[in-house]
C-alpha cells in the first residue's frame, strides 16, 4: 500500500495539538475580500439565516436523509475519522472570538449538530442576500473547523470527500428541480427578483436571457437561473480575428499572476506557490509547463458561471479531477470566510476540471485551463470533447451552485503582456468581463 506521508504528517500535527488550540483574534477583513463569498461577516450570517427555524435549537434531532445517515455511519465506524471529526470541533478555541461563528451565532461544537444542519440544507435553495454569497450554508457551518489541524486532515480524506460529493450531488438534484424555484420571487429582501437583488444586479434583464412576464422569469429551476446565459452581444469577443489576443475565460476578478512556476513546489505554505504537478494531477503533459506562467482569477456569485475558450484552437484533452470540497491551507489559519484565503492552495487539492488546448497561434501552442470548485460548488461540467476545434470565446463548460476560481496556464516560451484593466491582482480586485482582453502575445515568442 502506498504511504501518504503528507497525510501522516497532518495526523501527527492533529495528535500533537491541544484540544483547545488558542489562537490570536482574527484580523479585520478588507471590505471586498473575494467576490465569490464577498468574504465579509454578513455573508456567512446570511447563509445561516437561510436555515430558518433549524437554529432553535440548531442541533435538534430529526430523521436523517439516507445520504447524511451514510456520512454519520462513515464517521462513527472509522476510527481515524471519528477521531478527526471529534477533534476538529474540540480544537476550535473556547475563547473570543471563537465562541461564536464569524457572524455572531453559536459555533457548532460537534459532528452530530453538523449532520443535523446539513440534513436540513439539502431541501432548501439559497435565498438572495446583499453580500453576493450564493449558497454556502455548509461552508458557514464548517468555517472554524476547517482551520483546525483535525479539519485540515479530515477534509483531505478520500472517503470523506467521496461522501461529501454524494451529499452535494443530492443537493444538486433538488436545485435542478422545479421546487427550487420558490426563491426566484420578488420578496424585497430575499427574493432574487426583489428590490435588493435587482439593485445588486441592475442590468439583469438587459444582460441575461430571461422574461419578466413569465413565472420565475422563465427559469426552470434554481440551477437554470444560476447557469443563465448572456444575451447575444452583451459580452463581445476581444479582437476575434487577432489570435495574439487572449480572452478572459470567465467573468472574473484577477487573483494572482505568477511566472517561472515550478513543476513541484510547497503549495501548502503561507505564500501558496503553484506546484504544476499537483495542480494538473500528474498529467503527462505537465512538464511542458515547468517555468511557465499561471494567471488565476475568482468568480462573482452574482454574475455569470459559464466558461469560454481564451483562444482559438483544438481541444487536446479534458479531465475531471477528484478532490476536496472543504479543505483549506493550514498556513491560512482561521479564515473568517474559508477557503477564501486558500485560493492558491485549492488549485492543487479541490475537485476541478482541466482542459488542454492547442492554440492555433503557434506562439501560444499548448495551454491549460483549470476550473476549480470552491466549497459547495460540487459540479464542474465540461461541454467540449477531445479533438473539437473551438474559436476564441466559444463555450467550454460551466460551474454549478456557487462561487469558484480558475487558472490559465502557459508554457515558458509564451511571452505575454497582461492587461488586468488597471488593477493589481488580489482579493480586492473587480470583475473583468468574460471574453474581454486579458493578455496579448508579444512578437517573437518561441514555439
Amino acid at each position: 500500500m502506498k504511504t501518504n506521508w503528507y497525510r501522516l504528517g497532518l495526523l501527527a500535527i492533529v495528535l500533537a495539538a491541544p484540544l483547545v488550540a488558542a489562537k490570536p483574534p482574527i484580523p479585520a477583513l478588507p471590505p471586498q475580500t473575494g467576490a465569490w463569498l464577498n468574504a465579509d461577516r454578513q455573508a456567512l450570517e446570511d447563509a445561516h439565516a437561510g436555515l430558518g427555524a433549524q437554529n432553535e435549537p440548531r442541533g435538534a434531532a430529526t430523521p436523517l436523509l439516507p445520504v447524511i445517515d451514510e456520512f454519520k455511519a462513515l464517521i462513527e465506524n472509522d476510527s481515524e475519522l471519528y477521531m478527526l471529526f471529534t477533534q476538529m470541533f474540540d480544537q476550535i478555541p473556547r475563547e473570543a472570538p471563537y465562541l461564536e461563528d464569524p457572524v455572531g451565532k453559536p459555533v457548532v461544537r460537534d459532528y452530530r449538530e453538523m449532520l443535523q444542519l446539513m440534513n436540513r440544507i439539502l431541501t432548501q435553495a439559497p435565498e438572495f442576500n446583499d453580500t453576493g454569497l450564493v449558497g454556502f450554508p455548509i461552508n458557514a457551518i464548517l468555517n472554524w473547523a476547517m482551520g483546525t489541524p483535525a479539519g485540515t486532515a479530515a477534509f483531505l480524506n478520500d472517503k470523506v470527500n467521496a461522501q461529501l460529493k454524494k451529499i452535494l450531488n443530492q443537493w444538486a438534484v433538488f436545485l435542478r428541480s422545479p421546487d427550487s424555484r420558490t426563491v426566484l420571487n420578488d420578496d424585497p429582501d430575499k427574493g432574487w427578483f426583489g428590490r435588493e437583488a435587482l439593485a445588486a444586479m441592475p442590468e439583469f434583464t438587459l444582460d441575461f436571457e430571461s422574461d419578466p412576464a413569465l413565472p420565475y422569469h422563465g427559469f426552470a429551476s434554481w440551477d437554470d437561473f444560476f447557469t443563465r446565459r448572456f444575451r447575444e452581444g452583451r459580452r463581445p469577443i476581444a479582437s476575434p480575428e487577432d489570435d495574439r489576443v487572449i480572452a478572459n475565460a470567465c467573468e472574473s476578478a484577477p487573483y494572482k499572476l505568477a511566472k517561472n512556476v515550478q513543476l513541484r513546489d510547497r503549495f501548502w505554505i503561507k505564500d501558496q506557490p503553484y506546484s504544476l504537478a499537483h495542480m494538473l494531477a500528474g498529467d503527462p503533459l505537465t512538464p511542458q509547463f515547468a517555468g511557465g506562467t499561471v494567471y488565476q482569477a475568482f468568480l462573482s456569485a452574482l454574475t455569470y458561471h459559464r466558461w469560454h475558450s481564451p483562444v482559438s484552437g483544438r481541444i487536446v484533452k479534458t479531465r475531471l479531477i477528484e478532490g476536496s470540497y472543504y479543505a483549506s491551507a493550514q498556513a491560512a489559519g482561521f479564515d473568517p470566510a474559508s477557503p477564501n484565503e486558500s485560493q492558491g492552495y485549492i488549485t492543487h487539492t479541490a475537485a476541478r476540471a482541466l482542459i488542454f488546448i492547442e492554440a492555433d497561434n503557434p506562439q501560444i501552442g499548448l495551454m491549460a485551463v483549470l476550473f476549480v470548485g470552491m466549497a459547495e460548488v460540487s459540479s464542474t461540467e465540461i461541454t467540449v470533447y477531445e479533438g473539437q476545434h473551438v474559436n476564441k470565446g466559444d463555450p467550454l463548460g460551466m460551474f454549478h451552485y456557487g462561487g469558484s476560481t480558475h487558472a490559465l496556464i502557459f508554457r515558458p516560451q509564451v511571452d505575454l503582456e497582461f492587461d488586468l484593466h488597471g488593477q493589481p491582482p488580489g482579493l480586492d480586485s473587480k470583475n473583468i468581463p468574460v471574453r474581454a482582453r486579458i493578455a496579448t502575445v508579444r512578437s517573437g515568442g518561441a514555439n
